[in-house]
């Protein structure tokens, strides 16, 4: 048996954001004993299955749709303009639990947009919630990218702004905006990355 020694990260565990989405939802099935959650609200199988036996449902913007006159919890990833809208024609009550680092990105993104300065583009995950949020700020009119890689192949602007999902690595974003800038492309450079999240160990 090989002898292990395990050592754990101290910024391990869930970030501020979902543990105040969770203890939200946890204050409303306590009173309630029933709660929606758009989206499972954190990404962890073990949480969400004993959150589901306190009585909180997962449901999907499909589902949502249909849902009238119910409490539903928009969990700490955001989402984009066009939630609150549903929810007002279908007389939910929205207990929103995005995470103010989150919130935060989203608004420069808005005020970024209204603008209309310069191009947008986002270091991101294609499809995750939180990007889904923030192209909801744009009206879907900004680029997202994964990679240096895939930046590589575009056809770029002349300047830009670039922005990033919250739970990046700080240096691949500043090392792309170098990137950028080494090419002769002006940019303007938003860092709205969670200090908490890109603090832990790399993978």
């Amino acid at each position: 048996m090989l002898n292990l020694d395990v050592t754990v990260d101290n910024n391990s565990g869930f970030c501020f954001g979902v543990v105040y989405a969770i203890e939200l939802a946890e204050e409303y099935l306590d009173e309630y004993g029933k709660l929606y959650s758009l989206g499972d609200i954190v990404h962890n199988d073990e949480e969400v299955k004993r959150l589901q036996e306190k009585g909180l449902q997962t449901i999907d913007h499909d589902q949502l749709k249909e849902l009238k006159n119910e409490r539903v919890l928009i969990r700490a990833h955001g989402e984009p303009p066009e939630t609150y809208q549903i929810g007002m024609e279908n007389d939910l009550e929205l207990i929103d639990a995005s995470c103010p680092v989150v919130l935060k990105l989203q608004h420069r993104v808005k005020n970024a947009y209204k603008q209309k300065e310069k191009p947008i583009y986002i270091y991101g995950k294609q499809g995750h919630p939180e990007i889904k949020a923030l192209m909801g700020q744009t009206s879907q009119d900004a680029v997202v990218f994964s990679s240096e890689e895939e930046l590589e192949q575009m056809e770029l602007p002349e300047e830009l702004q670039l922005f990033s999902q919250t739970t990046k690595d700080i240096s691949k974003l500043y090392g792309i905006r170098d990137k950028l800038e080494a090419r002769g492309i002006n940019v303007d450079l938003h860092d709205t990355i969670c200090r908490q999240v890109s603090n832990r160990d790399g993978e």
